[in-house]
């Protein structure tokens, strides 16, 4: 055997995935960082500054709860573009709030799980029981929804699925981070069947893609949480479990009951597990991607997605 092929054959598999335990390692640290930005500075937050302001101003609990609220959604985002200033290098274009892009990613929200809602209340599936009418206590939920879905969009979208499309591509990226996105949900179903296990895990991850694509055609982290909040507090305005989570329901203007059976209905974890949402949002997931794809806003493994020709909302 010539001794130049003896030097071809010399490369060993381990050799050839040393740079892709290199590029995991450094996926895995970017991870780290960027979660310890984001969660530090909530933290610093609750028990150095709000304590602090609490003291000086001495503000009822009401307004020290807004505060508290307010304050860690602005401590959120402030630790994310500190993280992408220094650990990246680069400018967090993903935050520049769009002029229309999140009241069309709010309506879009609202349209896409209102009409099959609807739809279920028009077959009977749902049925109103109690007309309460608006209540003052809603614009706490409301903003409570929002802070928690902009959270969600800055870990889920802005850092895991962001950092994983780098390494692996957008593809791959988009069905890992819904994954680890549906897992996270678990303690929203501490009981029930295999078959509600199931429909949760299907219909979460369905939406951790949907999000995630959404984010692929835009590149704005606000037009998907505005798409996120909404979605949730259509199901809140509805009566009906909102991811399994019933706290909330006694705020709705009205009382809803489920008069169909679970899989139509969505069962003790609400219209997002009904097989008629699962499958409108499947569609409408599947024409997202399509769009974000024809133009251009897909990028291939470990190449920075920092600027894409995505199409933004402006």
């Amino acid at each position: 055997m010539p001794p130049e092929t003896l030097a071809s054959n010399a490369t060993t598999p381990a050799a050839t995935d040393w740079p892709r335990l290199r590029l995991a390692a450094r996926t895995l640290l970017a991870l780290l960082l960027g979660g310890l930005a984001v969660l530090g500075s909530i933290f610093a937050f609750r028990q150095g500054l709000l304590p602090l302001i609490a003291a000086w101003l001495q503000p009822d609990a009401d307004t020290l709860s807004a505060i508290r609220r307010i304050g860690i959604l602005l401590a959120a985002v402030a630790g994310y573009w500190v993280y992408v200033r220094w650990h990246e290098q680069r400018t967090p274009t993903e935050l520049k709030p769009p002029l229309l892009g999140m009241p069309l990613g709010a309506a879009g929200g609202a349209l896409m799980v209102g009409l099959p809602i609807a739809m279920l209340f028009a077959i009977d599936a749902y049925e109103p029981v109690l007309v309460r009418g608006a209540s003052s206590a809603l614009w706490g939920v409301a903003a409570l929804i929002v802070i928690a879905a902009t959270l969600e969009e800055l870990v889920y979208r802005g850092l895991l699925f962001r950092l994983l499309e780098r390494a692996v591509g957008t593809t791959a990226a988009l069905f890992l981070q819904a994954l680890v996105f549906a897992i996270g949900h678990l303690e929203n179903l501490p009981q029930g069947s295999a078959l509600d296990l199931a429909a949760m895990l299907v219909s979460v991850s369905l939406l951790g893609v949907l999000w995630a694509g959404l984010f692929v055609l835009t590149r704005n982290l606000w037009v998907v949480a505005a798409h996120h909040a909404a979605w949730n507090f259509t199901i809140l305005l509805s009566g009906l479990p909102l991811s399994g989570i019933e706290d909330w329901r006694a705020l709705a203007p009205m009382e809803s009951r489920m008069a169909g059976p679970d899989w139509l209905t969505g069962g003790m974890f609400g219209p997002e597990t009904s097989w008629l949402v699962i499958a409108t949002t499947a569609m409408a997931t599947l024409w997202l991607l399509r769009m974000a794809k024809r133009r251009g806003a897909f990028v291939a493994a470990s190449m920075a997605p920092a600027q894409t020709t995505a199409a933004r909302l402006h």
